[in-house]
């Protein structure tokens, strides 16, 4: 839809293509999103009440990791519900304010997601390194403020980028080749001077995306240290053990970061594009409560006395 400003269109609704171009596999596809979805909602809000429920999980670790779970579903929820929307009916709309809120929300969940898997890396700096004194140098003061931190900054870099677009006009094609209103996406349908724009964008994800790595690899390096100089093999198995889960979902969270983004800007690109913005927006956030409560014999225990009470009894 075009609004008339004068002698110039704005757009004030966005048309999204999603994956009209496989008719046939729109069904199909509809009920594997929502599976996930569903996995998703239920494994990230079962990693929050399971640490409520087990004393055990009251650490410093699992506070991070319930506030990772929290932006899982917000990220999750942010883009899937559209994304299953488009999938079912023939008009595949989206207003110009729906965009620009989808954008900003998934926007902030990523660079705070991104600054949130860095502060897990220095908790398990301090967890490997300093295991006597980790309660009192991780205290709950120091946990509130590393993710008060990453939750600001991610505000703060997402408002700009989605101020940057708001600024630009698009008057020409309204319709977004893609499911969701993705950053390049949407800079596709300006008709205005991107410059700005692109600036913004550029240098707030390689700040942000260097910093995050320089963080966890810095830490990881002195984890390594640690751990090789550990005359034990016991020790060196737990210490080991307690960085796994998270290098998973540090190695898978990057990984797609960087393919998403060394996929070049091409009309032929665009289903890769689609694709591996399906995994880091829908995939991703149903795979860390599984790599986190799978490796945990607490969180496992918890879960099974959940489903079956008597177990709980049995074993008091």
């Amino acid at each position: 839809m075009l609004l008339n400003l004068g002698n110039r269109s704005s757009v004030t609704s966005f048309v999204l293509v999603g994956f009209s171009d496989y008719p046939q596999l729109q069904a199909p596809l509809f009920l594997v999103f929502l599976t996930i979805y569903t996995v998703t909602l239920v494994g990230n809000s079962g990693i929050i009440v399971v640490r409520k429920l087990n004393p055990k999980l009251h650490t410093p670790m699992y506070f991070f990791l319930s506030h990772l779970s929290f932006l899982d579903i917000c990220y999750s929820s942010v883009f899937t519900p559209k994304l299953l929307e488009i999938l079912v009916v023939e008009e595949r709309t989206i207003s110009f304010r729906g965009c620009m809120a989808q954008f900003f929300f998934g926007c902030a969940c990523v660079f705070t997601e991104m600054f949130m898997l860095a502060a897990m890396a220095y908790d398990r700096l301090v967890a490997v390194c300093n295991p006597l004194l980790y309660t009192v140098v991780m205290s709950p003061k120091l946990c509130a403020l590393l993710v008060a931190g990453t939750y600001t900054w991610g505000t703060l870099c997402s408002s700009t980028i989605t101020y940057s677009l708001v600024q630009l006009s698009y008057c020409e094609s309204n319709i977004i080749n893609h499911f969701c209103c993705e950053y390049s996406a949407v800079l596709a349908m300006s008709c205005s001077d991107p410059s700005f724009s692109q600036m913004a964008c550029l240098i707030i994800s390689i700040l942000s995306e260097a910093c995050s790595v320089l963080i966890t690899l810095a830490s990881y390096v002195v984890i390594v240290v640690t751990i090789i100089r550990m005359p034990s093999k016991g020790g060196l198995k737990k210490a080991f053990s307690t960085c796994t889960s998270h290098l998973t979902a540090i190695s898978i969270f990057h990984g797609i970061i960087l393919l998403l983004y060394c996929v070049p800007s091409s009309k032929n690109s665009w289903l890769l594009v689609k694709v591996a913005t399906v995994l880091y927006t829908v995939v991703v956030p149903m795979l860390n409560p599984l790599i986190y409560s799978l490796r945990n014999k607490d969180v496992k225990d918890t879960v099974r006395r959940l489903i079956n009470p008597k177990l709980h009894c049995q074993s008091t």
